[in-house]
């Protein structure tokens, strides 16, 4: 769609407000709000300016400009506001030279996608998140110097079964046993189809939705593949759906990959797969249909995991879901139909078209254009590098004995760790100035800093617990 195209929609729908939406470094969408009739033409070109020193890891306050350039093609309107209002993504620019500015997480999601077809292994890379949450009907939190605490409850918690609710209804889930079941147990399904509607109002295609495992509330709904840049921005207005929809009934969403303690954690498996000219590369003769380049993208990801998990496992929490017995993988093999390892090839069709890994390490608290644009660059350097990802491992990998377990690598166990990897191992994230060293390190810089030591220096509840007679 052109400039001219929108402004004309603008009047064919009445449109009263432009809301101009972009992500912060961190992965938060953040968005300034117009008038419709101060979009014009110039608009998207020039940009709109605003203080880049407001937001984290980014500008000084003394290099605070910067701009918002809408990019006409990711309009959409906005299913939740009272007034009818044009929602477009935006890419952001250094004002002084009219450059994309480095940061800017799209910009490297799209710079990503330039250096894949100039390395003439792929013209596309298809990306297929299948995001997990949980939707809670009350959740309290506080951290002071001398309390902290947090809270959360679903009427369907299992926790729930001898509540006085005047009355109880039973058909509460059992921990662990929330996959696919029918109403009155799945008590959310009318908020589910709800949030499937808006999301094809905003221009995602929902293939289908459910519960997922975990009790309290955990859902799905799974939204059809697309390219890179394009599927970011869809986990961008998939979040912002499913937080909206639950606001408006009074309840609360969460992409936290661990709320629950001994219950399934919310991940993001991310489906993906490279094409040229039509085809998909990843199809073949080789093990469970894969062509050897889709093994060599296989041994790229698995080689630089431990680093790729500081980008797509971004938080402390995400390391209490990657642990044994929960279905999140702890190993880092390859296998088909096994989700216990960290790539699954799914084995749902024999058609070559559907050859594709499933990156099964992922969570919702990532960055979706970071994420996504780290797990191509790990695949293209696997290409290059022809990297074997070794035999694949078709065993359920959380009942091996020790002596088989031992040798096989494992994903970091902390946040900081992930890091630390990152730190050491980031050189195929630089290739062709995708991510720059002033990205990398502002993200370990800012991760260690507000985050993991955060948490380093603060006592926990379950400490008191453990250690308050001592």
């Amino acid at each position: 769609m052109t400039p001219r195209e929108v402004l004309a929609l603008v009047r064919e729908k009445d449109v009263k407000a432009v809301d101009l939406r972009f992500m912060d470094f961190p992965g938060l969408w953040k968005h300034v709000t117009q008038p419709a009739e101060m979009l014009t033409e110039e608009t998207f070109e020039d940009g709109v300016g605003f203080d880049g020193s407001g937001l984290r890891g980014w500008q000084k306050i003394n290099e605070a400009d910067m701009l918002i350039v809408p990019q006409p093609d990711t309009l959409f309107l906005d299913p939740f506001t009272r007034e009818i209002t044009l929602s477009i993504i935006c890419n952001i620019q250094v004002p002084s030279t009219r450059e994309d500015y480095s940061k800017d997480p799209r910009n490297v999601a799209r710079k990503a996608v330039y250096y894949m077809k100039q390395t003439g292994f792929a013209d596309t890379a298809h990306f297929g998140p299948a995001l997990e949450f949980f939707l809670f009907d009350d959740v309290k939190f506080d951290q002071t110097a001398h309390s902290a605490f947090y809270y959360v409850d679903s009427g369907e918690g299992v926790w729930n079964s001898g509540r006085d609710e005047r009355p109880n209804l039973g058909y509460k889930i059992p921990h662990r046993q929330g996959y696919f079941p029918c109403p009155p147990a799945d008590a959310l399904y009318d908020l589910r189809t709800e949030m499937m509607l808006a999301m094809s109002q905003c221009g995602m295609t929902v293939e289908s939705h459910h519960h997922e495992k975990a009790s309290g509330g955990q859902c799905a709904i799974d939204i059809r593949y697309d390219e890179l840049v394009p599927m970011a921005d869809n986990v961008l207005k998939y979040k912002y759906v499913v937080k909206n929809v639950a606001r408006r009934h009074g309840k609360t969403a969460t992409f936290m990959p661990k709320p629950l303690f001994d219950d399934y954690g919310s991940g993001m498996n991310v489906h993906t797969s490279l094409w040229k000219n039509g085809a998909n590369l990843f199809a073949g003769s080789g093990y469970s249909g894969l062509s050897d380049l889709g093994r060599y993208a296989i041994g790229g990801i698995l080689k630089h995991a431990p680093a790729l998990c500081a980008i797509t496992n971004p938080t402390t929490n995400s390391y209490k879901r990657l642990v044994p017995g929960f279905e999140a993988p702890t190993s880092l093999a390859y296998s088909q139909r096994n989700r216990s390892a960290a790539i699954r090839i799914p084995v749902y069709s024999s058609r070559p078209k559907s050859r594709r890994i499933e990156y099964r390490l992922p969570d919702g608290s990532a960055n979706p254009y970071l994420a996504f644009s780290a797990i191509l660059m790990a695949m293209l350097d696997g290409i290059r590098h022809k990297t074997d990802p070794g035999e694949p491992l078709d065993k359920d990998i959380y009942d091996l004995p020790p002596e088989e377990l031992k040798d096989l690598p494992r994903t970091p166990a902390t946040l900081d760790e992930a890091l630390s990897s990152l730190e050491r191992d980031h050189e195929f994230l630089l290739q062709g100035g995708v991510f720059t060293e002033d990205v990398i390190e502002t993200w370990v810089k800012f991760k260690r800093d507000e985050e993991v030591a955060a948490i380093r220096v603060r006592p926990h509840p379950y400490e008191f617990a453990l250690y308050y007679d001592s």
